[in-house]
């Protein structure tokens, strides 16, 4: 038979009875329905229940949800005489993660009968005592408690004794056997009698002691204590050596029947001797031993006074020591459940660890707290039932700043001096992906030579990402939403070397502008993004080539001429750009004859005076040009010159390059073209020296014949998609050569041969009227066709290319030192 009683007590806990002795599989309780689990998620949610300290005395049925006896259940073994006796339980679910506390009582039975120390007890009385003498006897135990253990005695018939089982001062029934009628030793020197004692269970069960009472004589007087039962209370802490109280009983006889010796009385426990002792003369009881309250807190000594007779009397009492608690237990903490490792993205209030706390002490030295060191961590201890905690998410967490978590579980006590132990528990945190592959810098430039060998490693971009494992698995690849540009570049997956498919070419293509993405391996995967620009680098694989004049095309010279005559220019272009794209010009030596060429304007012009002498002679100059590449490129234009003279009529142009080509576009412009050539002229004229002087001229100078100069980005220009005959170059860089001196005599100072004034003049003359004409048909082509305003753009071009280096070659003004350089 079962009895059942649940009750939730705080927060998830439960109470049961049951009776000792139970069979196995004896009903206890429906477990999973108290808790408010159903019976079909004990096993997805891993119930399971635990049992602190003592043997699995019961087990649930996770088939139906019941509590079940396991094992036979003996309460006086498991609680001895405590009036209490309760199992307690830990149940475990997951999924959440929760804990409950169970509390079993096992009830007693009738299972034990009175029981008494000795099989007999032995008394001694002397004779011609009078009647109402008492005798204390040795009082029978039962380990059932309750009514069960309530005794009562029944002593055999006979004519001299009777029996007292009265209370005494502690409430526990004593067994005092009383003299009715004076004993004769002569009559009947030994009685025998049983004494039965009898509890108060159902079926009452009983034990029996032999009495055995031999009469003695003369010695008629035993000694007596001033009371029964006396009672003292210790700490457990006391000193060994202390004295616990002073007996004193007294005989009304004399002489050696008087003399009193104190001792234990045989019904007190071997290991009680070894904690107290008592001095057999004075009655001194003192301690010898350790005291625990948590293993005894209170001790029964039974002492026998007996004097030194011939026929020895004694008396007897009752010495109870209470031991009193002392904060001497440290309290002791424990991990039930751990949920480890914990992700980096666990909400506040996820439940991490479940941990329980215990100390033996009762009262105030029994009552602990719980807290976690340090205090800045993200975590908090929360208690949610007596001496149970739960360890709890209390902020966010982030991997990247923080991988585990070392933290010190300390509990303490309330009493005199507080008592404290402690735990540590390493929490590691677990990755999740939030955190996208990031490269040191948003953009990348890089430069590559021309004629690269296809498949060229160029550069390696490399992103780092903090997460772990395959959060941070990166891989690489080229976005090729805005340019196709797979035939051009790749990246490698895995280690980002970004490779050159095919041979660059800085002439077709100057710029490559794409991103480089990476993407982790993560679920959900993240990106970053980085841009890189590729510059194509020019290196010098194209030679010069030479347009305009040739040996087709025989220019007419009309002697005599002037020293400094300008016959021809010879005009080349090269593919290349920056010095591999300065070109120089020189005379082949064996044709050079009266001719000279200028260094970078490529100008043919006579050394000394022509005269008739030289007439109906055709010649042929041949001019070397030459770019400034590390390997330099070269090519050869061939010049012919007829001399003719002036009786031969005929008609030679003595103009300046550029003439017809400035006559045919003045003839193509309206009437309001001419108008705007004035206006420009003028405001040309009052704004030179502002043009000569002002901020912003060019910084790329030439210093020396031998072509050093300098480049300053801050000013450099390129021009795009402007042309006017086939092979011209996409970008000019505009520069100044080397500025002739004149002395006062007309007489070059670094050599360059005298140019006539009155060449100046003309030059100037040239130069103004085209810059003006130019300028005047930019003004005139706004609005217009796109066709129409190429053509000014030709012509810009044309002014630049041709005009410029001649007017460089000379002062702008014929006072020397009047005459800066008009390049700018």
């Amino acid at each position: 038979l079962l009895l059942h009683t649940a009750w939730k007590m705080g927060t998830s806990q439960l109470h049961y009875s049951v009776l000792e002795e139970s069979q196995h599989g004896s009903f206890v309780g429906r477990i999973a329905q108290d808790l408010g689990l159903e019976v079909s998620e004990l096993v997805p949610r891993m119930f399971r229940m635990l049992s602190k300290g003592e043997e699995d005395y019961f087990e649930v049925n996770l088939q139906n949800g019941i509590l079940f006896v396991n094992s036979l259940i003996d309460r006086e073994e498991l609680c001895a005489n405590n009036a209490d006796c309760i199992l307690h339980l830990e149940v475990i679910v997951e999924k959440p993660l929760r804990f409950f506390h169970v509390e079993v009582e096992i009830k007693d039975i009738n299972d034990n009968a009175p029981v008494f120390s000795v099989r007999e007890q032995i008394l001694s009385i002397a004779e011609l005592i009078t009647s109402g003498i008492r005798f204390a006897l040795e009082r029978a135990s039962d380990a059932d408690i309750g009514t069960n253990a309530l005794l009562t005695y029944k002593l055999s018939p006979n004519n001299h004794f009777s029996l007292d089982s009265g209370n005494t001062e502690d409430d526990s029934k004593s067994v005092v056997l009383v003299l009715k009628v004076p004993l004769d030793r002569e009559e009947s020197p030994v009685h025998h009698l049983v004494l039965t004692a009898t509890d108060g269970g159902e079926p009452k069960l009983t034990g029996t002691v032999q009495l055995v009472i031999n009469v003695l004589d003369v010695n008629d007087n035993p000694p007596v204590f001033n009371q029964s039962v006396y009672r003292v209370k210790l700490l457990e802490n006391t000193a060994s050596g202390l004295l616990v109280i002073t007996l004193n009983a007294t005989d009304l006889d004399e002489g050696v029947n008087r003399k009193i010796s104190y001792f234990f009385s045989n019904k007190v426990p071997l290991q009680v001797t070894k904690l107290f002792s008592i001095n057999s003369d004075t009655g001194e009881i003192r301690v010898i031993g350790k005291l625990d309250y948590e293993d005894i807190n209170c001790y029964e000594l039974q002492i026998v006074a007996e004097d030194k007779g011939s026929s020895p009397l004694s008396g007897h009492c009752d010495v109870f020591v209470d031991v009193l608690d002392v904060n001497d237990n440290i309290p002791e903490i424990f991990v039930n459940s751990l949920s480890v490792p914990l992700p980096e993205d666990s909400t506040p209030g996820t439940v991490v660890a479940i941990i329980s706390a215990a100390d033996k002490d009762s009262g105030i030295n029994g009552q602990v707290t719980c807290v976690l060191q340090p205090s800045e961590l993200p975590f908090k201890i929360e208690s949610t039932f007596k001496n149970y905690y739960s360890l709890i998410v209390g902020a966010l967490l982030d991997r990247e700043q923080v991988a585990e978590y070392r933290m010190i579980v300390a509990v303490e006590d309330q009493g005199v001096p507080r008592l404290s132990s402690s735990l540590t528990l390493l929490v590691p945190i677990s990755d999740i992906n939030d955190n996208a592959p990031a490269f040191p810098q948003p953009s990348y430039t890089v430069f590559v030579k021309e004629n690269n060998p296809p498949g060229a490693h160029i550069f390696t971009v490399s992103a780092s990402d903090s997460d772990i494992a395959e959060n941070a698995l990166i891989t690489y690849w080229i976005d090729e939403n805005l340019w196709p540009l797979s035939s051009y570049i790749s990246v490698h997956s895995e280690s980002g070397k970004l490779y050159a498919l095919q041979s660059l070419d800085y002439e077709e293509l100057k710029l490559l502008e794409f991103q480089v993405r990476a993407k982790d391996a993560g679920m959900p995967s993240l990106c970053g993004n980085a841009t890189v620009q590729v510059f194509v680098m020019d290196e010098n694989d194209n030679a010069p080539a030479v347009s305009g004049s040739s040996e087709e095309d025989l220019i007419l010279l009309m002697v005599p001429v002037m020293p400094g005559h300008i016959v021809g220019k010879i005009h080349a272009l090269d593919a290349d750009s920056g010095y591999n794209a300065w070109l120089s010009y020189e005379l082949v030596e064996e044709s050079s004859g009266p001719w000279t060429v200028g260094q970078y304007s490529g100008e043919v012009s006579t050394k000394y005076p022509l005269d008739e002498s030289e007439g109906s002679k055709i010649q042929s100059v041949l001019i070397l040009v030459k770019d400034h590449g590390k390997l330099q490129l070269s090519a050869t234009a061939t010049l012919s010159v007829s001399l003719v003279t002036s009786g031969q009529m005929i008609k030679t142009d003595i103009n300046l390059p550029g003439q017809g080509e400035l006559r045919a576009l003045v003839d193509s412009i309206n009437i309001y073209l001419i108008i705007a050539i004035c206006s420009v002229s003028s405001l040309f004229l009052l704004a030179k020296e502002s043009m000569v002087y002002g901020p912003g001229m060019a910084t790329l100078v030439c210093a020396s014949e031998v072509g050093s100069w300098s480049y300053s980005n801050r000013h450099s220009h390129i021009l795009a998609g402007v042309s006017t005959e086939a092979g011209a170059k996409s970008d000019l860089m505009i520069f100044s050569p080397n500025i002739p001196v004149f002395a006062d005599n007309g007489e070059l100072r670094n050599g360059t041969e005298l140019i006539p004034d009155t060449a100046k003049e003309d030059i100037h003359r040239v130069f103004l009227g085209r810059f003006c004409v130019v300028m005047a048909v930019c003004l005139g082509s706004l609005g217009s066709e796109p066709s129409a305003q190429s053509e000014v753009l030709r012509a810009v071009q044309q002014v630049f290319i041709e005009d410029i280096p001649i007017l460089c070659s000379i002062p702008l003004f014929l006072n020397p030192e009047q005459s800066p350089s008009p390049c700018g």
